[in-house]
């Protein structure tokens, strides 16, 4: 990974460390992050009644996800039915094949394309590329990360770690002129470019936002216009979809339109929704001749079935969970090392992956506060998914020797008291050699990683339990004793109860 704001390293945690001494990307990434999450908690409060919308979309997309071999072969037939080709890869490289074969097949030259995560987890552009076929993003963000080449670090606006000043200079060596770092001036200088590059084109290629079952219609949602473009100037259109991205009807369109737009960046509609029904029509002014639509599965079907995952399918790619999650603010996207950034990268890359050990880092790169659930719009248990992995890498026997031993050593601590004494007290006396002020900071053994960034607490001189007994005389004086009629008579309901005599006894209801 190379140009402004890449991140190296072998590790998320040796990524992180490189993001945190970042300046530009993590004041650029906490700007756009806390735009993007008051945007949407203000367009959820302005829409009401959030939760019971939420609840309808987790509905729609656990019922899809739970019949997806009903709904995948309706969208078939009907698609086909349309004058679609459709093709089913199992696995990225029988995706990037398909593609390549149809780029053969209309001996293209150039390839223009609207902002498809897809397509950046096949690695699509380097395959086009190697068989000579240019791929020209055409989304102003993955435009300037291609520019800089980098991979995108945020779902929904890639070059989110970029400054406009780092865009400017891109585009001002992309343009052989001097930009100034006004939006509109990049944009404007963006625009131009790509006009000429969308008449050029042979191959037209978009992801896909949701795909309708009942009239195997593909729908995409945008905010620029070159979406609808990529599908109605060149002749040939690829689009790439993941298995899942399936919804039954327009009727259930109507609840992802309203939950898909306010939780990526709280607009109440996105500028541009297409639902696009198969190639060009005789009576049509524009639209391709040949459509072609490649079902991804790239260890989708792999999550289904699975009590602990499965619901990891109806993500519907809003992004809302990287703009609320506190790690993802701090570090951005491309310390998680792939394609999926944030929390649902870091459950998503393993899963697809099946939990290689490459990617067994990844899932503890959270701090399971739960903001990313308390954000997604159809309400994804992502910080239960995150423990779910740490269970499983403990499982397969690659967990950390060293905090295995830790937790023996805790376990053997707290499961006695008189240990747990000893112990508190040891610390209570240690800790003087380090403690300042109150606060522990020296960057030793354990603590090193904490106090990089923090002040660990000190013991206090007395623990809870050694206040108690006091705590508890001082209670029980406060404590007004009960009335003594009173007190009689509870006396004599709870001996009537104890002889059976006091109402319906045995089963309860």
């Amino acid at each position: 990974m190379s140009g402004a704001g890449a991140v190296g390293g072998n590790t998320v945690k040796e990524r992180a460390d490189i993001a945190l001494n970042n300046d530009f990307l993590r004041k650029a990434v906490r700007f756009t992050t806390e735009r993007l999450r008051t945007g949407k908690e203000k367009a959820a409060e302005d829409h009401g009644n959030w939760d019971d919308w939420r609840e309808r979309g987790r509905q729609i997309r656990l019922h899809t996800i739970a019949h997806l071999d009903y709904y995948l072969n309706l969208f078939v037939n009907n698609a086909r039915a349309n004058g679609v080709h459709v093709h089913f890869a199992e696995t990225a490289a029988d995706a990037v094949k398909i593609s390549l074969d149809i780029a053969k097949h209309v001996e293209a030259k150039s390839v223009v394309k609207s902002k498809s995560m897809v397509t950046e987890e096949l690695h699509l552009n380097t395959a086009l590329e190697s068989i000579g076929v240019e791929a020209i993003e055409t989304d102003l963000g993955e435009y300037i990360i291609q520019l800089a080449g980098q991979t995108p670090s945020h779902i929904i606006i890639p070059a989110i770690h970029l400054n406009r000043y780092q865009i400017a200079d891109l585009l001002s060596a992309d343009a052989g002129e001097t930009l100034e770092p006004d939006t509109q001036i990049l944009a404007g200088f963006v625009r131009r470019k790509l006009r000429e590059r969308f008449l050029e084109a042979d191959i037209g290629m978009t992801g896909c936002n949701f795909a309708i079952a009942e009239t195997g219609s593909m729908v995409l949602f945008e905010n620029e216009g070159n979406a609808r473009m990529v599908t109605t100037v060149p002749k040939t259109q690829i689009t790439l979809m993941g298995m899942e991205r399936i919804i039954p009807s327009f009727a259930d369109l109507e609840v992802m339109a309203t939950l898909l737009p306010r939780s990526a960046t709280g607009q109440k509609l996105t500028v541009y929704m297409s639902a696009i029904s198969g190639p060009r029509r005789e009576a049509d002014a524009d639209g391709p001749d040949e459509m072609h639509i490649i079902i991804v599965d790239n260890g989708r079907s792999l999550q289904l079935g699975d009590p602990e995952f499965q619901e990891l399918l109806n993500c519907i790619r809003c992004g809302a969970c990287l703009n609320a999650c506190p790690v993802y603010r701090h570090i951005g996207g491309h310390a998680y090392g792939g394609t999926y950034s944030g929390p649902i990268g870091a459950v998503l890359t393993p899963a697809l992956k099946k939990n290689v050990a490459e990617w067994d880092d990844i899932a503890n790169a959270s701090s399971l506060c739960g903001a990313c659930y308390e954000a997604c719009p159809v309400k994804i248990p992502l910080h239960e998914m995150l423990v779910y992995l740490r269970r499983r890498k403990l499982e397969s026997g690659r967990g950390d020797k060293l905090e295995a031993l830790g937790m023996k050593g805790f376990a053997a601590v707290m499961k006695n008291s008189k240990r747990f004494k000893a112990v508190l007290k040891i610390g209570q006396l240690g800790q003087k050699l380090v403690v300042r002020d109150g606060g522990i900071r020296t960057k030793v053994g354990p603590l090193k990683g904490w106090n990089t960034y923090r002040v660990a607490p000190s013991l206090p001189k007395e623990s809870f339990r050694e206040k108690w007994p006091t705590m508890e005389a001082e209670i029980r004086s406060g404590l007004q004793e009960m009335d003594p009629a009173m007190k009689l008579r509870m006396e004599a309901i709870v001996k009537e109860r104890g002889t059976g005599k006091g109402g319906h006894g045995g089963h309860g209801s």
